[in-house]
């Protein structure tokens, strides 16, 4: 074996992650995982939107996103326009000098192809463009691995998308509608295959049975505004959503059910705080979960879960509870249908607190038929990560690929 034989794979890891998004950070871990259980000989980095919580959390080195440090900060001023202009121009640089040292880039999980919330061409997008640009330029190879996507209908937000798709080596979906939306949007997807979310491929807890009188229910809540096509109508869609939630509290807190308020963003702390406002009442208390670890387990303990944030759903999908969707994007609508609950979705963008009160209590008939559902399409979602990350092994590491013992299915 020669010298540059023993050089050890230089893998980076892409996305916003770190900046206080649960989801994205839950599907970094778990392709984290598959690294080091399937390459433990890898030397893994992160450029990311916070690296200091990355290096923190995961033990990896992490280098920032963006030069300009006020990159998400509203510009106003001719001096921090400016910046922002100069740091769109350094950025490309920046961006190649830290592809080019790597020899795989992944880009785990998280909607990188999608605008279902509010979402502005130069800031993500652009920046991704940047990865699989550089990537197709030096020879990296760069993977979107189980990415959200979804149809755009801004124009620059869509080309940057598309070609972002089009750059990269390997690209795969957390849905089958993502995958149909890439090829309405013009990429060729024949070979690009569909797996579920990365985050069902962690460790979860083994839910409670529930027992004697109704229990804890968990509310995943979000600090809603719509999406790119709602911005006229953020303010109103979010005040119809609050309203609607609170009201939903209220009654259950009426009937003496405990009710746990999650988050899955730092940003929705000000929802948390407006229910707790409202809802004045000890029965009602909020989590401060750090990862998607914490959200599992706090909804493990719960007999049901009304959520909104997809990776919300994930975890209690996760962990077999019994969940109820207000959805934002058909995003959630799909993955509720493949996971057996499709009849549970309620549009978080008009909430009816009559409906949602109506839907939980069905939901809650049929809780312990759901709960062995859920088991099943667990197993058979693990059973599709495996093969996920056997996958990825052979299109990204096929030097090393004979080196390692596929990992077997459950």
């Amino acid at each position: 074996m020669t010298a540059a034989d023993e050089l050890p794979v230089r893998v980076g890891v892409f996305g916003l992650l770190g900046s206080g998004n649960l989801g994205n950070d839950g599907s970094l871990e778990a392709v984290l995982g598959y690294l080091r259980a399937d390459h433990p000989e890898a030397v893994v980095d992160a450029l990311c939107g916070g690296p200091e919580a990355v290096t923190a959390r995961f033990g990896i080195p992490a280098t920032r996103l963006h030069w300009n440090r006020a990159e998400y900060r509203t510009a106003s001023r001719a001096g921090a326009i400016a910046a922002k202009g100069l740091g769109k121009f350094v950025d490309v640089f920046r961006t190649a000098a830290w592809v080019r040292r790597h020899d795989v880039v992944i880009v785990p999980g998280m909607g990188v192809l999608e605008a279902t919330l509010p979402l502005r061409p130069w800031g993500f997008p652009y920046s991704l463009f940047l990865l699989c640009a550089s990537g197709r330029l030096l020879r990296t190879r760069v993977a979107l691995v189980s990415v959200g996507a979804a149809t755009i209908g801004n124009r620059p937000t869509r080309a940057l998308v598309r070609w972002s798709a089009r750059l990269a080596a390997y690209r795969s979906y957390r849905d089958a509608q993502s995958r149909d939306a890439m090829r309405a949007m013009g990429v060729d997807t024949a070979r690009d295959e569909v797996y579920p979310d990365l985050a069902f491929s962690l460790p979860a807890p083994r839910a409670s049975t529930p027992s004697g009188p109704p229990g804890t229910v968990c509310v995943g809540v979000m600090d809603f505004h719509g999406g790119n096509d709602d911005r006229a109508r953020a303010d109103e869609i979010y005040r119809r959503y609050l309203d609607g939630t609170v009201r939903f509290v209220r009654t259950l807190v009426e009937e003496g059910r405990p009710v746990r308020l999650l988050t899955g963003d730092q940003c929705d702390a000000t929802v948390v705080a407006a229910i707790l406002d409202a809802v004045d009442s000890p029965l009602v208390t909020a989590a401060e979960p750090s990862s998607l670890a914490d959200l599992m387990n706090e909804m493990a303990a719960a007999d049901t879960v009304v959520a909104i944030r997809y990776h919300n759903l994930i975890c209690a999908l996760k962990t077999g509870t019994p969940v109820l969707a207000l959805c934002y994007a058909a995003k959630s609508d799909a993955l509720m249908a493949e996971m057996g609950l499709g009849a549970y979705c309620h549009p978080a963008r008009e909430v009816d607190a009559d409906r949602l009160l109506e839907q939980f209590r069905a939901l809650e008939k049929r809780s312990a038929e759901l709960r062995q559902t859920l088991t099943e399409r667990n197993l058979a979602a693990a059973r599709q990560l495996e093969h996920q990350f056997n996958s990825l092994t052979a299109a990204l590491f096929p030097a090393t690929d004979h080196a390692h013992t596929l990992r077997k299915a459950p």
